[in-house]
């Protein structure tokens, strides 16, 4: 009798190389589906509250739907980005119905730029009898008193002209502290060479944070707060610079628009008077 002898076969515990188990293959796709809606939901939520709730104002701006304050005394800021000036357009042009009040042009930055329309936009503003002033971009990480130095050397005023203008905007690298140094020995060299207490620009926060002493009180307050229906600064105010987005005939592009607290003698009461 010949004995058989019994194979048995096995099966191969070894993985095939290149397969891999799907983590999600036992969870049931409703808890997929609910676990997705819920990240879709909180992106949406950081996305509005963080880029579009905080500027919704800018939104509407961009599209022309631009808040215009109470006030019938209005006017602009420009420089060179602005290009060239129609001002034949823009002696006739209306904000609100309102003519162009006044107007402010950039004259100088730091110790040594010098705004290349400065000269001309200055001229034209005269002969076309709107009310001008003259302002300087401050440089924090400038001497206060080199900047002020050179804004007198490159600017004349004239009796009617409205008081210089200093325009802070940034910290830099300075303390608080010590920006406020700067800036009232700015202010200091300018009001002893023109005879009129200057005025300062800045924005809200940045007035709120950084030039909150009362030392910054007695200057003429031109306030920049966009896309707001109102002011929340309680202090006093001079202009309000309430968008950056304006059009205004003569103009190519946008512009800022700001309104001035007072009627038009008033307005005319700060500029620059004749001496006696």
């Amino acid at each position: 009798m010949t004995a058989t002898k019994k194979t048995s076969k096995r099966k191969s515990t070894k993985k095939k190389k290149g397969t891999r188990r799907n983590p999600f293959r036992r969870v049931p796709s409703y808890v997929l589906w609910i676990a997705l809606t819920f990240i879709v939901v909180v992106y949406i939520t950081f996305f509005y509250k963080t880029f579009v709730g905080p500027y919704s104002f800018r939104w509407k701006a961009i599209f022309s739907h631009v808040t215009y304050p109470e006030g019938t005394v209005r006017g602009l800021d420009i420089s060179h980005y602005q290009g060239d000036v129609n001002w034949d357009k823009l002696r006739n042009a209306q904000i609100q119905g309102a003519p162009v009040s006044f107007i402010f042009v950039k004259a100088t930055e730091g110790t040594n730029i010098w705004d290349e329309n400065f000269n001309q936009n200055f001229h034209n503003a005269r002969k076309n009898d709107i009310v001008r002033g003259a302002y300087h971009y401050f440089s924090p990480s400038s001497s206060g008193k080199k900047q002020a130095n050179f804004y007198c050397k490159m600017v004349q005023l004239d009796e009617h002209d409205l008081p210089p203008v200093l325009d802070v905007e940034e910290l830099g690298n300075s303390t608080p502290a010590q920006l406020r140094h700067e800036v009232l020995n700015w202010m200091d060299v300018v009001e002893k060479h023109y005879g009129v207490t200057p005025i300062l620009y800045t924005g809200y926060k940045f007035r709120t944070s950084y030039l909150n002493t009362p030392d910054f009180d007695r200057f003429p307050y031109w306030i920049a707060h966009y896309y707001v229906d109102s002011l929340e600064y309680q202090g006093k105010w001079a202009f309000w610079q309430h968008t950056d987005v304006g059009k205004v005939d003569g103009i190519k592009g946008s512009v800022d628009i700001n309104v001035f607290n007072g009627d038009y003698q008033d307005l005319m009461d700060l500029t620059i008077q004749p001496e006696d």
